[in-house]
């Protein structure tokens, strides 16, 4: 991952101007990598102090993140877990897996909330997952933003549609309802038990088809 920064922080970087800065790009010491809109320069860190990079990079983690939303997927959290192992063992890299047993609409995961841990501390370098839905249902751009703010690499090995997305989904749905209508209703009310049934029966014909 390019580590790309202002002419201002280049030159905080290295100690110098930015006027000095301007001076070695002209004799070619040093290349600005892309010019964003308005042609600002910007230069990789990793070519700047490649040294002091390469240190810091090695310093910290690659997380493989794996998560399932029921315990009958159980099999296919292992599927995940492997093709993650493989991939990052494939590249090379030096790893470490964390996987969930939940919905991807529960944002209090125990893996989710160590995975946000160690990415606010600044241990990861990059994260990598199966799909973008294996974080979060609702809510996998705002994770993605943390990573880019803190630097984090982010690898997703399948970027099309996740297979029986509609399935889990179903069950995401179902697993609100249920909590809600309990709130609600009671936990036993007839209420609540026909609104249940009738959402089982929903997610039933999802599967099916």
């Amino acid at each position: 991952m390019n580590r790309l920064v202002s002419i201002s922080k280049a030159a905080n970087i290295l100690g110098v101007s930015i006027s000095t800065v301007r001076r070695w790009e002209l004799e070619g010491k040093i290349t600005s990598e892309k010019r964003a809109d308005g042609g600002h320069r910007r230069y990789d860190i990793s070519k700047l102090k490649p040294d002091e990079y390469r240190q810091t990079k090695d310093r910290r983690k690659t997380i493989g993140y794996a998560r399932v939303s029921s315990h009958d997927q159980v099999k296919d959290l292992e599927r995940q877990k492997e093709l993650l192992e493989l991939y990052c063992a494939k590249q090379g890299w030096t790893f470490e897996i964390i996987s969930d047993l939940g919905s991807g609409m529960n944002y209090y995961k125990k893996g989710l909330k160590q995975l946000l841990n160690e990415i606010l501390s600044g241990n990861i370098y990059r994260l990598v997952i199966t799909h973008k839905d294996r974080l979060l249902r609702f809510g996998a751009e705002l994770i993605f933003s943390i990573c880019a703010a803190k630097e984090v690499e982010v690898v997703i090995l399948n970027k099309g549609e996740e297979g029986r997305f509609e399935e889990e989904l179903a069950k995401d749905v179902l697993e609100i309802i249920t909590v809600f209508s309990a709130r609600l209703h009671g936990s036993r009310s007839r209420k609540n038990q026909k609104l249940l049934e009738g959402m089982k029966r929903a997610v039933k014909n999802v599967v099916s088809t």
